[in-house]
C-alpha cells in the first residue's frame, strides 16, 4: 500500500490533465510508462571487512526532449515506486521551466548516518561502476537529493571517468565549483521560488505580505533568509522539532543563530511554541510549506488562511487539496514550478560543462530569473483562461509541450 501512495499523488494530476485535454489512450499510456528501469546490487566492502550488498535504482522515465535528469537519493525507505513517481514528476518539471531535459531519478537503500565516509565513497562510486553504461552527458545526467552532497557528486564523477579515460564533467551535475560545479547552485531552489513568488505576490496585488515557512533545512531557510533580505516579514518557521510563531515579525538572524546553537527553532526568544499543524493554519498572506510531502490535504485544507502558498518541498500540497483551495481564492503554486530553480542551475552547470564556460553568480542570476518568471507567466496564462488551479495549469502546459514533441518527432499524429 505505502509503495503505490507516491506513484497514485504523482499520476492524479497527470490524469485531470489528460481527461480536460482529451488525450489519446495510446498518448497517456506512453506517458506514464517509463523509458528504461534500472535495478542493480552494489557489493560493498565495509570498514569491519565484512561484505554488504546494498540496491541501487534508476529510472528514466522519458527522454524525448533530451537527456534525463534528475538527482540520487541515499534513504533507508527509498523503493523503486518512490524513485519511479519521482522520474514521471522530473519529466514535467523540466518541461514547464522548458529545459532540454527529460525526467529520472535515482536511488540506493541505505542509511547514510550509519556509514563512515569511506564507506559511503565506496558505495559511490559502486553506483557508478553499476550505473556507468546507462548515464552520461548525452543519456541521463544524476544530480544530488535527499542525503547526497557536491562531494559524493565529484567521487562518481571521478568514478565515471575511469571507465571513459577522460574527464566528463557534464555527465552529473551539483558538483564543487572546483570540478565543473555552478556558482548559485547551493541556493538555485530557493532561489527560483523567490522569483515566482514575487510574481504572484504582483499578480494577487499583494504588498508588505506576512510568510510562514514550514521546513528550516537547506530549502526552507535560503528561502526564508533571502525573502528577509528583501524586507519581507517572516511571522513563522518550523523544523521537524516544532516551530515558532510571532506575529510581529521575527528577528531572523537571531533564529538562525538560535537554531545552529540548540539544534532547534523551538524556544527562540519573543515567540511562541507552536506545532508543524499549526504552522500550516496560522493567519499569513504566504505560506511556505519546504519539508515533507502530503502536508496539506482534503482533510486540512479548509483549514488553511494563507492567500498563496508556495511548495517548495516535493509533493506538499495534494491535487485534491489544490482543488479546493483555488475553490476557496487560495493561490497554490506546484512543486514542479515553484522549486525547479534547482534543476535549471543544473542545467545551466551542463551548458557550461559542455560549452568550458564559467558563469558567474549574477549571471546565474539573471538567467535563472528570466526562466522562472517565463515559466510562472506561461502556467499563469493557463490558470486564467481554463479558470483552474495553478497545478493543474501547470500540467496541461507541460502535457501541451511534450505532444508537441511527439507530433514534431513522429512519433503521434491527431
Amino acid at each position: 500500500m505505502e509503495q503505490s501512495i507516491a506513484w497514485n499523488n504523482a499520476v492524479s494530476q497527470f490524469n485531470k490533465a489528460a481527461k480536460i485535454l482529451k488525450l489519446n489512450e495510446s498518448v497517456i499510456e506512453l506517458l506514464t510508462q517509463p523509458k528504461r528501469i534500472i535495478h542493480v546490487s552494489i557489493p560493498i566492502k565495509m570498514d569491519d571487512k565484512s561484505l554488504k550488498t546494498f540496491q541501487g535504482f534508476r529510472v528514466q522515465f522519458n527522454d524525448m526532449r533530451g537527456p534525463t535528469k534528475g538527482g540520487i537519493r541515499y534513504h533507508h525507505e527509498v523503493d523503486m515506486e518512490e524513485v519511479k513517481a519521482l522520474a514521471f514528476l522530473m519529466t514535467w518539471k523540466n518541461t514547464i521551466v522548458d529545459i532540454p531535459f527529460g525526467g529520472a531519478k535515482g536511488g540506493i537503500i541505505c542509511n547514510p548516518k550509519e556509514l563512515s565516509e569511506a564507506e559511503l565513497e565506496r558505495l559511490s562510486r559502486g553506483y557508478i561502476q553499476a550505473m556507468y553504461q546507462f548515464i552520461g552527458p548525452e543519456k541521463d545526467i544524476p544530480a544530488p537529493d535527499v542525503y547526497t552532497t557536491p562531494q559524493i557528486m565529484a567521487w562518481m564523477m571521478d568514478e565515471y571517468h575511469k571507465f571513459q579515460g577522460h574527464n566528463v564533467f557534464g555527465m552529473i551535475t551539483g558538483k564543487p565549483i572546483e570540478l565543473g560545479g555552478s556558482k548559485g547552485r547551493d541556493i538555485a531552489t530557493a532561489l527560483g521560488g523567490t522569483f515566482v513568488l514575487e510574481e504572484a505576490l504582483q499578480k494577487m496585488k499583494l504588498q508588505k505580505p506576512t510568510i510562514a515557512i514550514q521546513g528550516f533545512g537547506n530549502a526552507g531557510r535560503t528561502a526564508a533568509k533571502l525573502l528577509s533580505d528583501k524586507g519581507y516579514k517572516i511571522v513563522a518557521v518550523s523544523d521537524s522539532h516544532g516551530g515558532v510563531y510571532n506575529e510581529k515579525g521575527l528577528d531572523l538572524k537571531a533564529l538562525m543563530s538560535h537554531k545552529d546553537k540548540t539544534g532547534s527553532v523551538k524556544d527562540f526568544k519573543d515567540a511562541k511554541n507552536i506545532s508543524n499543524e499549526k504552522l500550516l493554519e496560522i493567519e499569513c498572506d504566504v505560506l511556505i510549506p519546504a519539508a515533507l510531502g502530503n502536508q496539506i490535504r482534503k482533510d486540512n485544507a479548509q483549514k488553511i488562511k494563507a492567500k498563496i502558498i508556495l511548495e517548495l518541498a516535493n509533493g506538499p500540497v495534494t491535487s485534491e487539496a489544490r482543488e479546493l483551495l483555488f475553490k476557496k481564492g487560495i493561490m497554490s503554486i506546484p512543486d514542479i514550478l515553484a522549486n525547479a530553480g534547482g534543476v535549471t542551475v543544473s542545467y545551466f552547470e551542463w551548458v557550461q560543462n559542455n560549452t568550458g564556460d564559467s558563469w558567474t553568480h549574477e549571471e546565474v542570476y539573471a538567467r535563472l530569473k528570466d526562466k522562472m518568471v517565463e515559466a510562472f507567466d506561461s502556467v499563469y496564462e493557463v490558470y486564467e483562461e481554463e479558470n483552474i488551479d495553478m497545478g493543474l495549469a501547470a500540467q496541461i502546459l507541460a502535457i501541451k509541450r511534450m505532444v508537441r514533441v511527439m507530433e514534431l518527432r513522429g512519433i503521434y499524429k491527431k
